[in-house]
């Protein structure tokens, strides 16, 4: 067991959430979407919040990034597209289910010592063509394999056992908690089991923020970096064509993004600013446009989040109106502030 030397962990409490988004309908907010934002500036230090952002909050597949780091430390050889694979939560593309076999070749390993649960492809045109070729779930299909797959290989590098890599008390998984524990600066919260059957450390949206931060700003060469440019250079790879979150990041430059179930999202900048963003009920489409207001604040040029920031909403075929940020997150009325961030990496 680890001794940590992070801060208390947040406080496990139901969340005191606020309106972060509306719903338009014809000129009409018809729906309102509670959850909690953290906007921090290069200089560590809270910029702008709404709801609670420091309150316990399981950050999904958002954590992606900070796993990666830890496999990296404990002697994970990946770089690239498959380090970016390993940080994914992918849509079932041909070649992220290549990119995984690779993965596991890489320690002798097959499909078979997968321990994630069988599922379709996530991205539903390629979930669609696999149910019509008559593929059942399977493993490698679902959007953790790649995760699952940099794990097994982590573990086999270091002698570690493999049928219960999933353990929370498994060397691999005390190892991705100290790393969790030193990139968000605080204990973890409690553990409880990801959807995949990884387990899952709950943090606050503050201290994702802040991981997200150190994994942006390491210096070049160490995990922090080798995962961020991983991910930044080959975004399709941690997520799928089409998927918002590679648009996003190939939209800002330098941006590092995730996101997670439950309507979680982090991004950070080059500089050091970063954002994490909760949606109260879990809803997808207010994920983005509230993610691309933080992004604003955080000091993003909005033209850069043009494309992010709506939601459309349609009725009889048509758009009627559009899912948004409220009024102190819209992209629209906060001023450029492009000196904030250079463009490279």
């Amino acid at each position: 067991m680890y001794t940590s030397l992070a801060a208390d962990a947040p406080p496990i409490r139901e969340p005191h959430h606020a309106p972060v988004a509306h719903l338009i309908r014809g000129g009409i907010v018809e729906g309102v979407h509670y959850g909690s934002v953290v906007v921090l500036g290069p200089d560590g230090e809270v910029r702008f919040r709404l709801g609670d952002i420091e309150a316990a909050c399981y950050p999904r597949s958002a954590l992606k990034p900070v796993q990666a780091v830890a496999m990296v430390r404990a002697g994970l050889p990946l770089d690239g597209e498959l380090l970016s694979l390993a940080a994914a939560s992918h849509s079932g593309e041909e070649r992220h289910l290549a990119g995984v076999r690779r993965i596991l070749e890489r320690a002798g390993l097959t499909e078979d010592h997968l321990r994630n649960v069988p599922d379709l492809p996530f991205e539903p045109a390629f979930r669609d063509t696999w149910v019509r070729d008559g593929r059942p779930p399977s493993r490698l299909a679902q959007n953790c394999s790649g995760k699952h797959a940099a794990m097994l290989c982590t573990a086999a590098l270091n002698g570690w056992s493999l049928d219960d890599y999933l353990d929370p008390v498994h060397p691999l998984q005390q190892a991705i908690a100290e790393i969790v524990e030193d990139l968000t600066g605080q204990r973890v919260a409690t553990v409880s089991v990801d959807g995949c059957g990884a387990p899952l450390f709950a943090v606050s949206l503050h201290g994702l923020a802040r991981a997200a931060a150190r994994i942006t700003t390491a210096a070049p060469g160490t995990p922090e970096a080798r995962v961020a440019d991983a991910m930044r250079e080959h975004a399709e790879m941690a997520s799928g064509s089409g998927r918002d979150v590679a648009a996003l990041m190939r939209a800002v430059p330098g941006l590092l993004a995730k996101d997670g179930f439950e309507g979680v999202q982090v991004a950070a900048l080059p500089d050091g600013g970063a954002v994490a963003v909760k949606i109260a009920d879990g809803a997808s489409r207010a994920r983005v446009p509230v993610a691309a207001g933080a992004l604003a604040r955080a000091g993003v040029d909005p033209s850069l989040l043009a494309a992010f920031t709506r939601e459309p909403l349609l009725g009889g075929g048509q758009p009627v109106g559009d899912v948004r940020p409220v009024a102190a997150l819209d992209p629209v009325g906060v001023p450029a502030r492009t000196e904030a961030f250079s463009g490279h990496w």
